[in-house]
């Protein structure tokens, strides 16, 4: 029986692919680098902003340049964190399946590689405070994902156990946080990316709607 269902953020329960574009493209333009096109951001991010904006400025020719990264992403992190909901929804259906996760008892977390003030802002001014019962982004105490240790903390925190436990991503890092936690993996079809990524990954269910979620249980 399943009892904690946790989620990646981007992608998953939110369409941020357009807020994470339009804030790496300000960085970049700011710093006379042209903008990449949105899409090429839908594998751009996944493992945190380091590797985000590091390949931003590889995608340029100008990945060498470790001062310039260094002011891209003061840029990038104060504009971002300044609004970080910006252009960012709700994927259809998203709220009514989790709505009806929740009427059945199933405890609901969100662990991602965003920062944690960013992950905890965008989820409360979204979902509304206190909608997911646990919520961290990224954090000193813990490696970003598909490091498992952050998830592991969380399933400790809920006294569950791991067969008990789904987690729930769009990325080959969220199928690998999920194997390598020992928990069943989830991969969805709305969010970054394809299907062969996520099966290539070790995805044991794919789903290509939200509600679909809920035939899993």
């Amino acid at each position: 029986m399943i009892k904690l269902c946790i989620f990646d953020l981007d992608g998953t329960v939110l369409d941020s692919v357009a807020t994470i574009a339009h804030y790496a493209n300000l960085a970049l333009s700011q710093h006379g680098i042209e903008p990449i096109a949105t899409g090429r951001y839908r594998y751009l991010a996944g493992r945190g902003i380091e590797r985000l904006l590091r390949g931003a400025l590889a995608e340029r020719e100008r990945g060498e340049d470790e001062a310039l990264y260094k002011s891209v992403y003061r840029t990038y992190d104060d504009a971002y964190n300044a609004n970080p909901s910006h252009l960012t929804s709700i994927f259809d259906g998203m709220k009514e399946t989790l709505d009806a996760l929740k009427e059945r008892g199933i405890k609901l977390a969100v662990v991602s590689n965003k920062p944690d003030f960013a992950a905890k802002g965008v989820i409360n001014e979204l979902y509304g405070e206190g909608y997911f019962d646990f919520v961290t982004g990224a954090v000193d105490a813990y490696p970003l994902k598909p490091d498992p240790k952050s998830t592991l903390a969380v399933i400790r925190r809920f006294g569950v156990d791991r067969g008990e436990v789904l987690y729930i991503g769009d990325t080959a890092t969220d199928i690998e946080t999920a194997k390598n936690a020992g928990i069943t993996a989830v991969g969805v079809l709305w969010g970054f990316r394809e299907k062969e990524e996520l099966l290539s990954a070790g995805a044991e269910h794919i789903v290509g709607s939200p509600c679909e979620l809920l035939d899993l249980l």
